[in-house]
């Protein structure tokens, strides 16, 4: 059974054929949906540095197991690795206080504070006022005296809170 296992995923063998790519991609999308599931639903609906960044190396890891350019078995092993560590950088971040949190998932900034723009803060993280005008029609708002609060938040969207009428 092993003997026909390796054989059907190419493992072992000097270079794939096009069903045994095939196969290991069938398998790799099950294996990497499966991994997923242990991690949270958080990986890649917040989309800030920390979860880009495992998006990035968890799909480059899993290419190679189909690829054949790293050992199956092992390669599956480090893309589930990636995954915990993850998921335990995240706990740490929610459970500890300090600066793990916002050094691993960073923090937001005040781009809009009581209807005056922070000159500083957009030039420090290279927006243009350009930005914060489109920011502005997405939270249905059409001038910056009527926001109590902008925000660059740690997603990289721009949030608006308008004032109180």
């Amino acid at each position: 059974m092993v003997d026909f296992l390796y054989t059907l995923l190419g493992i072992g063998s000097d270079s794939l054929t096009w069903w045994q790519m095939s196969i290991r991609a069938v398998v790799v999308f099950i294996a990497a949906l499966l991994i997923m599931r242990i991690g949270n639903k958080r990986i890649f609906g917040k989309h800030t540095a920390f979860d880009i960044v495992l998006g990035i190396i968890y799909g480059s890891i899993l290419s190679r197991a189909i690829t054949g350019n790293s050992p199956f078995w092992p390669t599956l092993a480090a893309a589930l690795t990636l995954v915990l560590l993850h998921r335990f950088f995240a706990f740490l971040a929610y459970n500890t206080s300090g600066f793990f949190g916002p050094l691993i998932k960073g923090s937001p900034v005040c781009l809009i504070k009581d209807g005056e723009i922070q000159e500083d803060e957009l030039q420090k993280h290279n927006l243009t006022e350009k930005d914060l005008q489109e920011a502005l029609r997405v939270g249905g708002v059409t001038e910056v005296k009527d926001v109590a609060y902008g925000c660059l938040e740690r997603s990289g969207d721009i949030s608006i809170v308008k004032k109180d009428s």
